[in-house]
């Protein structure tokens, strides 16, 4: 590990302020992640800003605004709190089921609910600093693509990077429509919606989300809604704990009968980001609910999947997770 400069930020403010005046600073939360990259050689910060112990972490109804109704999560909350918070749980349990899905019990209860979405790829070739890797070191190359790519991206890929994102988390905030609030070193603060808080690598893959270098999560907003009763999260992983998905789905129904009325999948372990699977979404609206019409949303949506060398088999297994998550939503989480 190199060395760094160490400052505890007292707010908000001071904290982005700091950040702001160094391109090479890092915020320091939990450090789940942080800090095993920087271990690894992968981060190389000369300045971190500890945040951890700013007034960030409340869970909330919305009481004013487009969300009121909805739910805010703190920033700075651990994932534990989040998870098993009476509210999210009741209203939200897509949100618990991913969470608890990541991880183990000691990360998600140092991990903190901001953190969570700015975590990196875990694509081998991005740890290993003597492999090529534009989103390491841009313009090296991308040892991934004509190497061992099997837990690789089927969508969104390019030529310069094809990772996939990690968190289970995000994929279930994608699902619910979430949107991030921020604010930088002025005060000023924006949200910004999960479909455009990560990105596609392009020709950037070192950019991972389209937050502004100083900008601090201050909270994670969830839209009120109808899915908390049909709702699941279905993680296919080589093992039970302590891996990354290969596919993984979030699904959320409001149905009229056996109608659907509204639906929200999103998937995991198959992109740079969390991915809607929006072709699969409009043709089941108004459907329904039968494990024929699953089967025909779910293929649409994987018949636009490219799958690398060593990934083939994540069309098929896309295919039967969209259809197994979105019976078991509709069953209430029950087989």
């Amino acid at each position: 590990m190199r060395p760094f400069t160490y400052t505890r930020a007292k707010d908000a403010t001071s904290a982005t302020k700091f950040l702001t005046q160094n391109l090479n600073a890092r915020f320091l939360a939990g450090g789940t992640n942080l800090l095993d990259l920087m271990k690894e050689d992968v981060e190389r910060p000369n300045a971190l800003i500890d945040i951890s112990e700013l007034s960030l972490g409340e869970i909330k109804t919305i009481a004013t605004g487009p969300n009121q109704g909805g739910l805010s999560i703190g920033g700075l909350g651990k994932n534990t709190n989040a998870a098993n918070h009476p509210l999210v749980r009741q209203q939200y349990p897509l949100l618990t089921q991913a969470i608890l899905a990541g991880a183990s019990g000691q990360i998600r209860n140092m991990a903190t609910n901001g953190g969570n979405l700015l975590q990196r790829t875990r694509c081998p070739y991005f740890y290993e600093v003597g492999m090529p890797c534009n989103k390491r070191e841009p313009g090296t190359g991308c040892g991934a693509r004509e190497g061992i790519n099997r837990m690789h991206a089927i969508f969104g890929w390019s030529e310069q990077c094809v990772a996939v994102y990690p968190s289970d988390m995000a994929v279930a905030l994608a699902a619910l429509d979430a949107v991030v609030r921020v604010k930088n070193a002025t005060g000023q603060e924006r949200s910004i919606p999960m479909s455009d808080f990560h990105r596609l690598p392009g020709d950037k893959p070192e950019q991972d989300t389209n937050l502004a270098h100083g900008e601090l999560i201050t909270s994670i907003e969830l839209p009120k809604n109808n899915f908390a009763a049909k709702s699941y999260y279905l993680k296919v992983r080589d093992r039970a704990s302590y891996a990354f998905a290969l596919v993984s789905v979030a699904a959320a129904l409001e149905t009229e009968g056996n109608r659907i009325k509204q639906v929200r999948i999103a998937m995991g372990g198959v992109a740079h980001k969390p991915w809607r699977a929006l072709k699969a979404e409009q043709m089941l609206v108004g459907k329904e609910a039968t494990e024929a019409n699953f089967k025909l949303a779910a293929s649409a949506e994987m018949a636009e999947a490219k799958p690398l060398a060593h990934n083939a088999f994540k069309v098929e297994l896309g295919n039967r997770s969209i259809v197994l998550a979105l019976q078991m939503a509709m069953n209430g989480g029950k087989a």
